[in-house]
């Protein structure tokens, strides 16, 4: 089997943003400070926060211009890919450089925000349109069960490095949340005093409508079809009655604009 060989994916469709075109700053191998149970890539494979050049700026570049000589729609640029975006120390870099090229397409970040509370990482994403921030759990249990962050990451602290970043941005900051079983039931009041907090723009609410590669899945990459070569394993989400009375809730207690992947 032959893995993608370009740093650039898509444009895929995004039910929240279009015709997005994502960036992998990560690429040769999955790298992540989390490790979540619905990830679509599979099982991270280095599961760390060293901050360092994963691939090089030119490379992303010329990955690219390759794309858009095919002269695709596309809606916006999307920072995510291989892992964490966020510890690729030439981020910025590469930001810039994209923005010198297509001055006129929005550029967005989903991140884990394990790292916002990094001066060099928040001057990157101060150059960004939007950050979209995870959030998926209301308490610590739930936080290490779902993410199963690397050593020393606590609920507590990525969220106190999304106030630090908070108050350093001038863009929209979003959450995206992957509601299961496991992170939704009778949670939601808790759930809500966090996003409350955070005070985002909007949330995003999510489930799994994949099933999760044992093995790791570079192809995956924002691929909403799921093409998997190896053994996978069927992850639970919530129902589309489900979703709506969470987001029904939510909006109730939060105030917040409440987007729903079913609605």
């Amino acid at each position: 089997m032959s893995f993608p060989t370009s740093t650039v994916y898509g444009p895929v469709k995004s039910w929240r943003f279009g015709q997005s075109l994502g960036i992998d700053p990560i690429f040769h191998i999955s790298t992540c400070s989390f490790n979540c149970v619905y990830c679509q890539l599979g099982a991270i494979q280095n599961i760390s926060r060293e901050y360092k050049e994963y691939v090089s700026t030119e490379q992303v570049v010329h990955d690219f211009e390759e794309v858009l000589k095919r002269g695709e729609k596309i809606d916006v640029i999307t920072y995510s890919g291989s892992g964490e975006p966020t510890l690729a120390s030439n981020l910025g870099a590469i930001i810039q450089a994209i923005r010198a090229k297509t001055p006129h397409l929005p550029q967005y970040i989903l991140t884990n925000a394990t790292e916002l509370g990094s001066k060099k990482v928040q001057q990157a994403l101060r150059l960004l349109d939007k950050v979209i921030v995870k959030v998926d759990a209301a308490n610590e249990e739930v936080f290490q069960k779902v993410n199963r962050p690397a050593p020393g990451v606590t609920l507590h602290s990525v969220l106190e490095n999304i106030q630090a970043f908070k108050h350093s941005y001038d863009g929209e900051i979003e959450v995206q949340t992957m509601l299961m079983p496991m992170n939704s039931k009778g949670l939601m009041v808790d759930l809500a005093k966090i996003l409350k907090h955070i005070g985002p723009s909007a949330v995003q609410m999510n489930t799994p409508k994949r099933p999760y590669p044992l093995e790791w899945q570079r192809e995956n990459r924002g691929n909403h079809e799921g093409i998997f070569h190896c053994e996978v394993r069927q992850i639970k989400g919530i129902s589309e009655a489900e979703a709506k009375l969470y987001l029904e809730e939510l909006r109730h207690l939060t105030g917040l604009p409440i987007l729903s992947v079913y609605h």
